[in-house]
């Protein structure tokens, strides 16, 4: 489709991806190649990312490209590299059962993993493991737990410190696996003094007691294992909360053994290989630097083009360039920033302001209302690939169902338009990526078609005898030493006031998923779940005389929302949750774009907000 005289109109291929190629060239040699930006999709498969990087890199000659891991895990990624080399789940969804403590914060996990939710469940029904669940709000897990630590939205860092503070002071450090395996535990141990049980509870609302016990009670664990998702990452300090999980596992000698580790689970089918595949603006595949004159020279050798040094355009970076008209055209790829990215009026204003949009989908969205080019893509269903979850396994990927009308897959897609513009980059098939892939990310150097259709392997997958890895780290990070970061306790940028008195709080719900392009399209689910809701508790609801199926008006310094009450004890007093699937009540038309100084992730997990009853 391209867009003439303000209406999307049918095109060919031939003619929507020469215009394409048209556009873009303009573009790049009128304002330069930093001009331009693309944003990959956790949705599209290894080698549809793979190729998609490859492309604005090799092809249009920027490494601004990212994709949503920015707005879920890209904390994640940049905390666990520092303290042990690898950002990825260190241990396997298969090894939970074993384990004897699992400490649960930042995981709504019975709604948003609920594969792993049974998991966790099976271990403390067959295995008596002990459950420790960190949460602002009473989500169901917290029914499973023995211990349930209420923390304030934003005080992960504060909690953590302190459960290290009595696990030093009560001696249960693990002290050979500090001296064999780690470096800067003096630095830590001193940075830990401060942060008492009774000084924490001060700053956290959790009992200085039920400090004590949690710090007790994974610390005694043989095999302890932390679970996390966005509750830690989406925040200004969201690296700093991931290195806190990581002091703390190493503290206690709980990495590079099964039924340990720190665990992120991820949000999006293939948000962990879209990240292993480069679809970010400091890393080739295989998160080999950019800047790095050895790697670089490899990827051009292979590439045969000359590639940029200076690092790329983050998610949220791009949008607020193309706003100061830096940016001039965006390629986007399955994803649906009108809808995911924080502040949504300033992502509306940014789009309207781009001299060139084009979006690639599976279906029409409210990104897609902007583009002057839309290019209809395949589904999972539709095309052959590979996906790598979030234990680090890599599994094939096969069609079921023919490709609807003229639609194409991603990888076709990227591959043609890329010879329009002078780019040879034609493969017979995914598999042939995948060798392409291989030769050049040594953690996948071992991966094949041919291995696969067999098993799914987990990376690091050295060569094509390697067996792949079930857990990360043992007898030796991969940094070498596992690394302690002494993180002091930082407050929100922007937390509740006279003005704004309340803490939202964003996340998902069990019945959608991400901006709902898909789920909202199903029946049964928006029979379900048709509307988004404000959740507050019966004391703020009775203060501000609502009830349940009001409708109230939500506002922060970025925008209102009108949306459903729904009054319950979920959240707690001073503190209202809303999920971000619904356009009708867009959560992100409120948050705020703050941006952890390290990864560059958008708090999304506190703003503050004030409510009124609508009449």
């Amino acid at each position: 489709l391209i867009r003439r005289r303000g209406k999307l109109e049918e095109a060919s291929w031939d003619e929507t991806l020469g215009f394409v190629a048209e556009k873009l060239t303009e573009i790049r040699e009128e304002y330069g190649r930093e001009s331009i930006a693309g944003l990959s999709s956790a949705k599209c498969s290894n080698e549809e990312n793979y190729l998609f990087q490859k492309f604005m890199r090799a092809v249009l000659g920027t490494n601004n490209v990212d994709h949503c891991a920015r707005l879920c895990h890209a904390s994640t990624v940049a905390g666990l590299a520092r303290a042990f080399g690898s950002g990825a789940m260190t241990n396997s969804m298969g090894e939970i059962k074993n384990a004897d403590c699992i400490l649960i914060t930042g995981s709504n996990t019975s709604e948003t993993h609920p594969i792993m939710a049974l998991k966790i469940k099976e271990a403390l029904r067959k295995n008596g493991a002990r459950l420790i669940v960190a949460d602002p709000r009473k989500i169901e897990m917290t029914k499973f737990s023995h211990l349930w630590l209420r923390q304030k939205p934003g005080t992960d860092v504060a909690l953590f410190n302190g459960m290290m503070n009595v696990i030093i002071s009560e001696g249960l450090y693990d002290k050979e696996f500090i001296l064999k395996r780690t470096e800067g535990f003096k630095k830590l141990e001193g940075m830990l003094h401060q942060y008492t049980p009774d000084y924490v509870e001060g700053i956290t609302g959790v009992p200085a007691s039920d400090i004590i016990s949690a710090a007790r009670m994974y610390a005694k664990a043989n095999r302890a294992s932390i679970i996390f998702a966005m509750g830690i990452t989406q925040h200004t300090t969201g690296t700093d909360n991931v290195l806190s999980l990581a002091n703390l596992a190493m503290l206690t000698g709980n990495v590079g053994k099964e039924s340990s580790g720190v665990n992120p689970l991820r949000g999006q089918n293939n948000v962990q290989g879209a990240c292993d595949m480069g679809a970010l603006p400091n890393v080739y595949p295989g998160y080999q630097s950019v800047s790095e004159e050895r790697i670089r020279e490899k990827f051009e050798q292979m590439w045969g083009v000359d590639l940029p040094q200076k690092e790329g355009l983050t998610v949220v970076e791009m949008i607020h360039a193309a706003n100061e008209r830096k940016v001039r055209a965006m390629y986007i790829m399955g994803e649906n920033p009108f809808l995911s990215d924080p502040n949504s009026n300033l992502t509306r204003k940014a789009l309207k302001k781009l001299d060139f949009l084009v979006v690639q989908d599976i279906f029409p969205t409210e990104t897609s209302e902007y583009a002057d080019v839309v290019l209809p893509a395949a589904s999972f269903a539709e095309k052959e690939g590979t996906f790598t979850n979030t234990e680090r396994r890599v599994q094939r990927v096969r069609r079921a169902l023919r490709v609807p009308g003229q639609a194409k897959a991603d990888w076709e897609i990227i591959s043609d338009l890329a010879v329009k513009l002078g780019y040879p980059m034609k493969y017979s098939s995914p598999a042939r990526i995948m060798d392409e892939i291989a030769s050049l990310t040594p953690i996948y150097g071992g991966i094949t078609y041919e291995r696969l259709d067999k098993r799914g392997l987990q990376w690091p997958c050295l060569s094509r005898n390697h067996p792949g890895t079930k857990f990360l780290h043992q007898g030796r990070f991969t940094r070498g030493l596992g690394k302690f970061h002494p993180t002091l306790y930082r407050k929100a940028v922007e937390l509740p006031d006279e003005e704004y008195p309340f803490i939202l709080s964003t996340g998902r719900v069990l019945f959608h998923w991400h901006t709902g392009t898909m789920t909202r399209r199903v029946k049964g689910l928006e029979e379900i779940y048709p509307q988004g809701l404000l959740e507050i508790h019966p004391l703020d609801a009775q203060k501000l005389s609502l009830k349940d199926a009001d409708s109230a008006r939500v506002i922060s310094r970025r925008g209102k929302v009108v949306i459903r009450v729904k009054v319950t004890d979920i959240s707690p007093p001073g503190v209202v949750f809303m999920s971000f699937h619904f356009k009708e009540a867009a959560a992100n038309l409120l948050t705020i774009d703050a941006l952890d100084p390290v990864a560059k992730i958008p708090e999304l997990k506190v703003c503050a907000v004030r409510i009124e009853k609508c009449t």
